[in-house]
């Protein structure tokens, strides 16, 4: 599992923009970490790297944003409010399957109350440190590669020097 340093709220935003760069349709990221860990700021930049005009903001209340008008549409979910039974009764696969949505880019911040997973997915971890900076933990579950390869080899080159 690759660890990369984020010294920042900015770093943390630009390895989004990068990564959004790079996903295709259907690639869903889950994303976990504590309160103020950074999932929101992830996504932000993820939102940019597709091409998203539109401020991007936690949808904590309301449980869905859906930005269609980048790259490929960005569908932000934020389950923190809700139990897994209540996460089920929303039918999340139908985003990640584009079953009543065009297949986009599903990024979910507390995906650990998901009751079930997709076959495929990029879980993203995220842990704030004491100086400001975060540590981001990457496991690619199932065959995808979600074309991040060069992308961790980058960064972590960055994070030697």
């Amino acid at each position: 599992m690759p660890l990369i340093y984020l010294p920042d709220a900015e770093a943390t935003q630009q390895w989004g923009k990068a990564l959004g760069q790079v996903l295709k349709a259907g690639s869903v990221l889950l994303l976990s970490g504590d309160l103020g860990s950074g999932k929101t700021t992830l996504v932000q930049g993820i939102a940019m790297g597709l091409g998203v005009t539109d401020p991007v903001v936690s949808p904590t209340f309301t449980l869905i944003n859906e930005y269609p008008e980048g790259r490929l549409p960005l569908y932000h979910l934020d389950l923190y409010r809700l139990s897994p039974q209540e996460a089920a009764e929303l039918y999340l696969e139908n985003y990640w399957l584009g079953l009543e949505v065009p297949l986009g880019i599903v990024a979910i911040e507390w995906a650990e109350r998901l009751p079930y997973l997709p076959s495929n997915y990029l879980q993203l971890h995220l842990t704030h440190q004491a100086d400001s900076s975060r540590k981001l933990a990457i496991s690619i579950i199932g065959t995808d590669d979600f074309g991040i390869d060069n992308l961790t080899d980058c960064f972590l080159e960055l994070e030697k020097t």
